[in-house]
């Protein structure tokens, strides 16, 4: 007798259609649009980006863009995926960490994934198909290394609860003068810049 998971004892396979696949569960890259202000520090120079909730709502702080609703929309069972594109060279996420481990694969043009050693920053740069696997409360970042602005970096975010973005104060301080900032539930508000 072959190995069953006991997730999946006794419960039957699923039919899914190929219609059915194509409606909720495929996201095509073509007709994908997303945000240029999905999170604090995208108003930040040097952090402009534009972000695209592929599955899962991920850790967005601008919940009432409809351009951030997840393109599959099928539910995520504990992960987000998020598209990073339309990044200028050297532009990208600002320092920022999560409770769970976050993933980044570099699918188009080089990445660098940059964090902090302490008070030291360090970075490692990606190429297309590497991947890196940050841990669990590391402030991290990354940027497009290269010249190319269509470059694309793939984002997971784990667990059954991936959070909101624990930004490091620096950022904070940075956003609050562009009049950014977050409220303590983690959603975006917008207010006039700093003088």
């Amino acid at each position: 007798m072959a190995y069953v998971d006991p997730r999946l004892r006794g419960k039957p396979a699923p039919s899914v259609s190929v219609g059915q696949m194509e409606e909720g569960h495929v996201a095509r890259l073509a007709a994908m649009k997303g945000s240029e202000l999905a999170f604090l520090d995208q108003r930040v120079p040097g952090y402009q980006r534009e972000i695209i909730n592929i599955i899962g709502m991920g850790v967005v702080e601008n919940l009432d863009d409809p351009d951030l609703k997840p393109k599959i929309a099928a539910p995520a069972h504990g992960f987000a995926v998020t598209y990073v594109r339309h990044t200028p060279k050297g532009h990208g996420a600002a320092l920022h960490r999560h409770p769970t481990e976050e993933v980044f694969i570099a699918a188009k043009g080089p990445w660098e994934v940059f964090w902090l050693e302490g008070d030291i920053e360090r970075t490692i740069t990606l190429q297309p198909g590497d991947i890196i696997s940050v841990p669990i409360g590391v402030y991290r970042g990354f940027r497009n290394a290269g010249d190319d602005p269509e470059a694309t970096l793939i984002a997971l975010v784990g667990g059954p609860d991936p959070g909101k973005v624990d930004w490091h104060p620096s950022v904070i301080e940075m956003a609050r003068r562009t009049g950014l900032s977050v409220d303590d539930e983690g959603r975006l508000i917008v207010a006039e810049a700093a003088q």
